[in-house]
This record gives structure tokens, sequence and C-alpha cells, in this order.
């Protein structure tokens, strides 16, 4: 179902264009979706402008609502003077849950964004919890990042990670401040999560294709550097990264991702920059090129530029950081009952492999109903087929039926996480 606005009716001459918006309601965390919740989606700072009303449904999702947005062009000229995002605020209520509000979602043309709402149990008060979403760092205020060595020197293993090769960790601990801020929360964060929050934070999910990839993989290794490295716990704290973009990347709890970055991510995150004879992810350090010169690392509306002109994500890279550098893959992603095992499942396909995610989206189907309970029989046949294509549409995967390399660990995440849920109901 898709819902179109009057644009003859709306307030802001300046929205010509158009995006789109699809929201995800939840009880705490993403095992429990929740339906028949109230999703109203209000022009910003206008409580008064209800510009779209939905009800969400046994995945807990909201219908894709098309709002308007600024024209393209704004957000792909690196001269441009104008917002190139609209905003909107989205109150959702849920009987037996406090109200959320979630302030600031961003839209941008020819996009879809996705709100996922986490709600709280409370009663229907005016204890509301409100989450404000930050500008995008191409377009707010932000402190430079401080310049550090892309190679660090490797300390002692302190245990928190596997060496000697890279890990893809399960979580990411995101201190909400500088470093010395003692007082800042910590955020636990699936890793997956975390790169589709910073990169929705640091670009525009209207660049190319290839300009995002590169982005991606350098907001990858930068992470994977921090954590390869200790950096922080060998310092004494007891988080992974910050949000500050003076010390690392922007994050931003809460905020809507954008379904063209979360696609990219989900297909490349254990893939990093490295270079020659060091085992570390390379720390690929970036600034915007536009207030902030950085010679020696990669320009964000560089890399938009170099992917207008045809350059792929690694000629884009390898621009900025060099041309020895080379992508890798981790071996291991931790928190998943099994690695992918290199070649796709579908129709057809037999063997252990198969009969694990029929296990799984079984297991998933008990929280999710809409997924048709299906035979475990190690087969890839027709009922096979037709649950993975509903988990890919529930969980805004391309719906292709068969088991991929992006579909296979999303299938894993969210059985942990439904059987999680159930080990501790």
């Amino acid at each position: 179902m898709y819902n179109s606005i009057n644009f003859n009716t709306r307030a802001d001459s300046s929205l010509r264009d158009e995006g789109q918006l699809q929201i995800g309601v939840f009880s705490g965390n993403i095992s429990t979706p929740l339906d028949n919740a109230t999703i109203k989606i209000i022009s910003r700072g206008d409580n008064t402008n209800i510009v779209d009303e939905e009800i969400s449904n046994i995945s807990g999702q909201s219908p894709i609502v098309n709002l308007p947005a600024p024209s393209l062009e704004y957000s792909l000229d690196f001269e441009s003077q104008n917002q190139p995002f609209s905003e909107y605020d989205v109150l959702v209520t849920v009987d037996d849950y406090r109200p959320t509000l979630i302030e600031g979602v961003q839209i941008f043309p020819h996009t879809v964004a996705t709100q996922n709402v986490y709600m709280q149990p409370g009663l229907l008060t005016n204890n509301m919890n409100i989450i404000t979403i930050n500008k995008p760092t191409l377009w707010g205020s932000f402190p430079p990042k401080i310049i550090e060595d892309p190679i660090k020197e490797l300390p002692e293993s302190l245990g928190y990670v596997v060496l000697p090769e890279p890990v893809v960790p399960e979580f990411v601990i995101v201190h909400d401040g500088v470093p010395s801020d003692a007082s800042a929360t910590n955020y636990w964060v699936r890793f997956t999560d975390y790169v589709k929050n910073v990169a929705s934070c640091e670009i525009y999910s209207t660049w190319p294709e290839e300009t995002i990839k590169a982005n991606v993989l350098a907001i990858i290794s930068f992470t994977l550097n921090r954590i390869y490295t200790e950096w922080y716990r060998g310092k004494g704290y007891d988080f992974t990264i910050t949000n500050s973009t003076a010390y690392d990347q922007a994050f931003d709890y809460g905020r809507n991702i954008f379904k063209e970055i979360s696609t990219i991510v989900d297909n490349i995150f254990t893939t990093f920059v490295t270079k020659p004879d060091i085992r570390q992810p390379l720390f690929t350090q970036y600034c915007d090129g536009k207030r902030v010169s950085c010679p020696n690392w990669m320009s964000q509306w560089g890399s938009k530029y170099l992917g207008d002109q045809g350059y792929n994500a690694v000629d884009i890279l390898k621009n900025y950081y060099g041309q020895e550098i080379y992508l890798m893959n981790a071996k291991e992603v931790e928190g998943v009952p099994s690695s992918f095992p290199g070649t796709g499942l579908q129709m057809g396909s037999r063997g252990p492999d198969v009969r694990t995610k029929q296990e799984q989206l079984n297991a998933i189907s008990n929280n999710y109903p809409a997924i048709k309970k299906i035979r475990v029989d190690s087969i890839y046949g027709d009922e096979t087929r037709l649950a993975v294509e509903t988990f890919q549409d529930i969980f805004r995967l391309p719906s292709t039926g068969i088991i991929d390399f992006a579909t296979w660990y999303r299938i894993s995440d969210i059985y942990v996480a439904v059987t999680r849920m159930a080990e501790l109901a």
C-alpha cells in the first residue's frame, strides 16, 4: 500500500520532490513486533498537522508512505545551500506501552527511510519517550576529526577480541560523548546496525551506489581498527568507540536509516580495507571535503564526484588511501550459529545448511507469524522459498527467495534475537 500526499495542500512549497518512509514497531527489541500500534506522521514541530496515520501489521510494520521532500539536486550539489532533506515527527502509541515520539525523521527524495521504534512497557500517560534525531554531519555542525596514525601499534591482547585476525563482533558498545565524559550513556548496538546508523549520519543515501559502498567500507574498516587494536579498552574505558566526530564517527541513537545504505551494508559488512604487511584493518579516516580539508584521507564529497565519473568503490578508496590498499574479509562473525557456506541456497538445494535455515525460520515464525511454518526436511522446496521471500519482505531485503550472504546473516541475527528472548521469558 502506498499513500500519496496532495502536493497542493502542502504548506512548504520548497518540497517539490518525494521520498518514502516505513515504520517498524517493536517491544523492547526487534525480536517482538507489535501489531495494532497507531503511527502518526506529523509535520516537524507542528503537532496539529498530521500528515499521515497508519496501523502496524502483525510484523510490526507500517505501509510505505510517500512524503514530500526537497529537490534531488540539493543533496547532489557540493555548492547547494538548501537543506537536502525534509523532516517529520513520528508518534507511536500502543496499549500498555509508553508513547514514543521520534523527532526529526529525515526524508531524502527518491530514497526509502526506515524508522524502527522500540516501545517500552508502561501506561499511556504523559510519560512519553522522546528521541530527537540530529542533522547529518554533511549538513549540521560537528567538530572535525583529530588526526591519528592510520596504522596503530598493536597492544598485547586484553581478551576482548580474537587475535591475530580481525573478527566482526556481535555488538559494538558506543559511548554517547567524548571519551572522558564518564556520565555519557553506553549503547550496545549490533555491528551491522551500527554501520548502517553511522553511514546514514555521515553521507547521503541519494549518492551513487559505488560512492556509498566506498564510504561504508571506510566506516567498517575504521570501526574494526578500533576493535582490533583495543583502542579504548587499552586506555581503561569500557566501550568500543564514541559517537564524537572529533575522535570517531557520528552515531545517532534511534535515528532512521536508509534502505539504499542498509542493502549495501548487509552485503559487505565483513569486508574491510587493509594494506600489505599489516594485520589490522586500515584506520580509514575521512572528512566532508567541504568545510574540512583532509589531503591524506577520503573526502566524502570528493568520493561522490568520483562515483559520478564511474569510479567503482575500490578505485575510489585507492584514490585516497593509496594504490596498494586491498579488501579483505573477516573469517568470523561473532554471535551467529554458523557462517555463510560460500554459496547461496535456492530451489533444489539440499543438505544440513538448508535444514539449519528451515529450523531457524520456524523459530522466527513464532514471533513473526506472517512467515508460515515449513517442513524441516533439508530440501529447499516451494515452502522454504516462500518462507524466505516473506522473511526478506519483512526485513527489507531484496525478495529473491534465495538465501544469499545478506539473507543468511539476517536470518541468523533474528533467530538469535528471538531465541534469546524465549530463554528470558
